[in-house]
């Protein structure tokens, strides 16, 4: 299950993000078609470009925003917004295939 978009994707939340997670949640919803975009166009460049704007509201995030919450709703879904950022960067790049 995916949090929700600001735009309406996804799921209901059952409680009111924190802002950095709104914020990541948004981020998210602009950089996903815009990477997918790029990579259709074998725009590499691109893509990365698009998950980089990513850089700012992930570290956000972390600094704020408690993934392994005593709320198991929140837990879930936070741990389903970092599985989406994974998502996004598999969508572009597997690093794991990048040796040293």
């Amino acid at each position: 299950a995916l949090p929700p978009s600001p735009n309406g994707r996804g799921n209901l939340l059952s409680y009111t993000p924190e802002s950095a997670e709104a914020a990541l949640i948004a981020a998210l919803d602009s950089a996903e078609p815009a990477a997918a975009s790029a990579v259709a166009r074998e725009d590499f460049e691109g893509a990365m470009a698009a998950l980089a704007s990513l850089r700012a509201p992930i570290d956000a995030f972390f600094d704020s925003v408690t993934v392994n919450d005593t709320d198991q709703a929140k837990r879930a879904a936070r741990l389903a917004l970092l599985a989406r950022v994974r998502a996004a960067v598999h969508a572009v790049a597997d690093f794991s295939k990048i040796e040293g």
